[in-house]
């Protein structure tokens, strides 16, 4: 199994100074930008159908252990605030529950049982997608959990960085992430979890951007909770409209900080 596989190039990282290790990580991430680079095709299947289950009201469901499911959970907890939409639309399903996203719970990895009562509280219907995301892609919980979604007749996905994953074997769509061995033996959180974040980063941001929910580069629907984010949106308007930053803030007040409700609000006036 590569990901458990010694590198050879980094035997002696216990002899290397600090410039030395950070040199030879950068070498080594840059086999993380060529596997995506390979796996473009895959990718882009999985934002299409991500698009097509949110669109039809569905949810898009990552289900993960360890950095895995750290990575999934981080990339559904970012959905909300930045497009606006429910918190529900994007779920990450992790071994150990939420107590494992601050520690370690290595073996809830094994909790087959778990996955399926997780999944099956979730009352999955046919315009979900489930996206399982393992490493080694023989992480029990995540093929449990792919298994009984395909066998509900939910569209499923496998993101894993080893080939032949058996992982591969439980879904109806496969994204190989070939990253090769880790500079510290089996620290997956290294290589193969940077290139799993941005697998999600692609099909997430892919999927909301065929849905609409973003206007040129700029997101229209996004969250203005603080006071850094209240200033996005006033330059957001501005860049789409002929706006000043003082009509753009007042127009925003009167539109619940809503920049696509803003945007309508000017077209309604024939403002622009």
């Amino acid at each position: 199994m590569n990901t458990e596989s010694r590198n050879p190039r980094s035997i002696g990282l216990d002899k290397l100074g600090a410039e030395q290790i950070v040199r030879l990580m950068n070498e080594e991430e840059q086999a993380v930008m060529r596997a995506l680079q390979q796996a473009e095709k895959p990718i882009a299947v999985a934002i299409e159908k991500a698009a097509a289950a949110f669109q039809s009201g569905g949810r898009i469901i990552y289900v993960g252990a360890g950095t895995s499911g750290r990575v999934a959970t981080m990339d559904a907890a970012e959905m909300p605030p930045t497009f606006g939409v429910e918190p529900d639309r994007f779920v990450a399903l992790m071994a150990g529950g939420g107590d494992a996203g601050g520690k370690a719970i290595e073996n809830a990895e094994d909790e087959e049982h778990t996955a399926i009562s997780s999944l099956n509280a979730l009352n999955l219907t046919r315009n979900d997608i489930v996206i399982g995301i393992a490493a080694s892609g023989r992480t029990p919980y995540v093929l449990a959990a792919c298994r009984h979604a395909r066998q509900k007749g939910v569209w499923t996905c496998g993101i894993a960085n080893n080939p032949k994953a058996p992982l591969f074997d439980q879904v109806e769509h496969a994204i190989l992430i070939e990253t090769g061995p880790e500079v510290l033996t089996g620290s997956t959180r290294l290589k193969a979890g940077t290139a799993q974040k941005l697998v999600l980063n692609r099909i997430s941001t892919g999927a909301m951007v065929l849905s609409g929910k973003v206007i040129e580069n700029l997101m229209v629907d996004v969250k203005a909770t603080n006071a850094k984010l209240k200033d996005r949106c006033i330059r957001i308007l501005c860049d789409l409209t002929p706006c000043t930053q003082e009509e753009a803030r007042d127009l925003l007040e009167q539109n619940g900080w809503q920049v696509r409700a803003a945007i309508q609000a000017l077209k309604q006036n024939a403002s622009f």
